[in-house]
């Protein structure tokens, strides 16, 4: 087993998938039966489900009921012995469900590989954004899960205008961009100029100077193009946008309701009261039943825990015990765009 490690777009999923892309297709030719499955521990969020994905990746006839995590995981192994397969498991966001699960699930998944005798048929890669969100692990386990590290550094100019020249000559057509267009936005957000080294803030810099551009009418992508998108873009709302992407439609409708409130009452934070209030409002509006106090206060410690948000018990000043709720970064009106965007596709969708 080995862990990933590295901050918000530091390349981590890239990094793992192609490893597997590799790995399998050099096993094949070896003659080995090797598959590498991906596995998001945001949306798969519990032991059994992770597993069931695996099998459901796979094509394996598992039952989805009926059996739990451990037996579901034997049953496994019972088919890959038969079909003499190995699998590679790739865990990302494995902070995520570290944070949710009970110590022994996460043991289980550390210690899989030692515990079950015979051929090892399953492997596991970790990906997590840093060892700190595992702190609250048993020093066994944590020793387990880290004994093969990764750190993935954030990117430089140079770097991030590899990345950048690609990609721009697969999107855009030739004689749009040139070379200083990619430049400025590299050198923006290069760890080396001062930036965060976040590929993803850099790409969406560039597919917004594109889509400037053509509003614009115009027919190349300008330097002013690149402040504009620039200005527009937050640092902080780009690296929350994929847990945004991948949350429940109703932790959007919460963090919808909390980003409103902020809005409209010009305050730092606000009571879950509010809160709760606001998403009934914004669920009647969307023609949505909208979920109980306990689930309310699950989605806003999901959002917490995972940065798009800060959640603290209140303090002096304030009436009665309560849950304070606030986003410190911005701006509110770019994010909120964003969520109500998100919820758009997402009930489009069905989802």
């Amino acid at each position: 087993k080995g862990f990933i490690i590295g901050g918000v777009c530091t390349g981590k999923t890239a990094l793992s998938k192609l490893f597997g892309k590799i790995f399998t297709r050099t096993a094949r030719e070896k003659g080995y039966n090797v598959s590498y499955v991906h596995v998001n521990c945001h949306r798969n969020r519990t032991l059994y489900n992770i597993i069931y994905d695996v099998a459901r990746q796979l094509a394996l006839p598992i039952p989805s009921r009926g059996l739990s995590a451990k037996e579901m995981f034997d049953a496994l192994l019972v088919f890959l012995d038969e079909l003499d397969q190995y699998v590679i498991v790739a865990l990302d966001e494995f902070h995520y469900f570290a944070s949710l699960s009970q110590s022994d699930a996460v043991y289980f998944l550390a210690r899989t590989y030692e515990a079950y005798e015979g051929s090892k048929r399953i492997n596991f890669v970790f990906i997590a954004s840093d060892t700190s969100k595992l702190a609250f692990l048993d020093p066994v386990t944590e020793g387990y899960l880290l004994r093969h590290v990764i750190k993935l550094q954030p990117y430089t100019s140079a770097q991030l205008h590899d990345v950048l020249k690609y990609r721009a000559s697969i999107a855009f057509f030739e004689g749009v961009y040139d070379d200083e267009v990619l430049k400025a936005i590299a050198d923006y957000e290069g760890v080396d100029k001062g930036g965060g080294g976040n590929a993803r803030h850099a790409l969406e810099a560039l597919l917004l100077a594109g889509d400037l551009a053509e509003k614009d009418g115009a027919r190349r992508i300008t330097i002013e193009h690149v402040r504009r998108s620039l200005a527009s873009l937050s640092r902080e709302i780009v690296s929350v946008s994929e847990f945004i992407k991948h949350s429940s439609l109703h932790e959007l409708l919460v963090l919808l309701a909390i980003i409103k409130l902020l809005r409209r009452s010009g305050v730092r934070e606000v009571k879950i009261g509010d809160v709760e209030e606001e998403y009934r409002s914004i669920c009647e509006y969307y023609g949505e039943i909208p979920r109980k106090h306990t689930q309310i206060y699950e989605y806003i410690q999901s959002l917490s825990r995972a940065g798009v948000i800060s959640a603290h018990p209140s303090g002096k000043g304030h009436r009665g015990r309560s849950t304070m709720v606030s986003v410190d970064y911005g701006p509110l009106d770019v994010l909120e765009n964003y969520v109500v965007e998100t919820i758009k596709k997402r009930r489009e969708l069905g989802l």
